[in-house]
């Protein structure tokens, strides 16, 4: 701690700076690669929706604090001999610090384009080809069930069909939903 007391005042606020921040940003690292990095933001103490909006990054958040800090810090340290004049170091290392959580919102925007929406909608199963579970009886007359698979899962659901009786195991298309919960299907 010595050697930082003696350097300028300025070199030394970038360290104080730097130091701290640098070990936070490592164990925020080391907690994120082992899978217990908790959520970016802060959780909300009223009643309202906030999960609907499709806003990946919150600026005034901790991490993003610590990678400002990172920018900052760092910048003044690496250009402290190279800037005469400590209003233009400042000035460059606020520019960096604000680069560096921009960065880190181009970086979180592309992996959020990797996330995968698997939630099932009855809608998808339109033009689909499936199979018959339990027997679906003729005209209307009754409901039956059918195995399809969407997006990678099998859902047994409940089906009917407009012509003859179609047996268990044959395949079918689905042709139409009606009140959202029941599909018509004709064999393939």
């Amino acid at each position: 701690m010595e050697l930082i007391d003696n350097l300028e005042p300025l070199l030394r606020t970038f360290w104080y700076v730097a130091i701290p921040s640098s070990l936070i940003f490592i164990i925020q690292t080391v907690l994120t690669f082992m899978g217990t990095d908790a959520t970016d933001g802060l959780d909300a103490d009223f009643d309202s929706n906030l999960e609907s909006t499709d806003t990946p990054f919150q600026l005034f958040s901790f991490r993003n604090l610590i990678h400002f800090l990172l920018g900052f810090s760092w910048t003044g340290i690496s250009f402290y001999n190279t800037f005469s004049n400590p209003l233009l170091l400042i000035i460059l290392s606020l520019l960096v610090g604000c680069l560096f959580v921009y960065l880190f919102f181009l970086i979180i925007r592309q992996i959020k384009k990797l996330e995968e929406n698997n939630s099932f909608k009855m809608t998808h199963t339109l033009n689909k080809t499936a199979e018959v579970y339990l027997t679906i009886p003729a005209n209307k007359s009754g409901k039956g069930k059918i195995m399809i698979s969407i997006n990678g899962a099998f859902h047994e659901l409940e089906a009917m069909t407009e012509n003859e009786s179609i047996p268990s195991g044959t395949p079918v298309v689905v042709t139409k939903i009606e009140n959202n919960n029941i599909l018509f299907v004709k064999p393939l």
